[in-house]
């Protein structure tokens, strides 16, 4: 294509798929129901989820640091099953917390999911043999990893504020032509705005809404100016239950996620772990469709797989 955008042309020719930016102008379509665009997209991808080898699978044990210990496995072969049943082509399987740096069940997850599956990987800025090895494992997983994440969510999970160190963490993705996922609580936006204006060739993925419930509306403003730069993409994801605290309406939330960053920069995940079913897999998905009542069907579609697809690589 001769009109890629100076961002693509910089990528690797086997990363502006992946990470290329989501274009396209927005299609008009006739309205139907939230559930019907929901069941009736083209194509789903599943943008977050986290899988498990258990407590009793000594070939992938919990790392000594793990900040949490999930008693139930939530295996690759039991997500295949629940896609299958639910209507996801395609899913990221998020590396989770408990195995730190040590990748060997995502690698596994991979090798299960025999193309329907990538992952984003998860090293620290402020472990120096964490981050020398970060660069060799993306040049081996180059067509599989999509993402290294970053936690700015509670003390004792944060990354190294002002270092050098952090900010080679984010040279690796921008040189490595993956995206930097930002799991965060709003408290800690202003502190990572920098480096989001500074590595604007770097996309950025922002989890789970930018967790407006754990912050102050003020706080979560800062993740909001974030829609301004076009390098970033919002997850619906990890929608929170009306009925705990701190008992606030997530629908305006996300109607002004959805005002902000448009169709074309939204995705969506969850709905995936150890007790799911097929029916409450598909339910996850259509509710958030639910949420986005001011879209059209294709704009739907979009948020629900095509903008992920593109993003992540994935064959429509």
């Amino acid at each position: 294509m001769n009109d890629r955008s100076d961002f693509d042309k910089r990528l690797p020719l086997n990363r502006r798929q992946a990470i290329g930016a989501i274009a396209g102008g927005v299609a008009a379509a006739s309205m139907t129901s939230p559930v019907d665009a929901a069941d009736q997209s083209s194509l789903v991808v599943d943008s977050h989820l986290h899988c498990f080898a258990g407590p009793e699978d000594a070939r992938f044990p919990y790392h000594e640091r793990a900040p949490y210990r999930p008693g139930q496995p939530a295996t690759p072969e039991f997500l295949l099953e629940r896609m299958d049943g639910a209507g996801v082509d395609h899913a990221i399987v998020v590396h989770p917390e408990p195995y730190q740096d040590d990748h060997r069940y995502l690698e596994h997850c991979i090798d299960i999911g025999n193309g329907r599956l990538k992952g984003t990987c998860l090293f620290f800025s402020d472990q120096p043999k964490s981050l020398e090895r970060l660069p060799q494992f993306l040049r081996q997983h180059e067509d599989h990893i999509v993402a290294t994440r970053l936690h700015a969510y509670a003390p004792g999970r944060l990354p190294p504020w002002g270092s050098p160190e952090l900010d080679r963490l984010w040279a690796i993705a921008t040189d490595a032509g993956v995206a930097m996922q930002v799991h965060l609580e709003p408290r800690y936006a202003a502190r990572l705005d920098p480096y989001l204006r500074r590595y604007k060739e770097t996309r950025v993925i922002i989890d789970h809404l930018g967790r407006p419930m754990q912050g102050t509306p003020e706080e979560h403003a800062v993740v909001l100016g974030w829609s301004e730069l076009p390098n970033t993409v919002m997850k619906l994801a990890a929608i929170p239950p009306q009925d705990k605290y701190p008992h606030r309406d997530v629908a305006p939330v996300i109607a002004r996620l959805a005002e902000l960053w448009g169709a074309e920069r939204l995705i969506y995940g969850g709905g995936f772990n150890a007790n799911t079913t097929d029916a409450s897999y598909r339910e996850y998905r259509q509710k958030i469709a639910a949420m986005l009542p001011n879209f059209s069907d294709e704009d739907r579609k979009k948020v629900l797989g095509g903008n992920a697809a593109k993003l992540f690589g994935f064959d429509a």
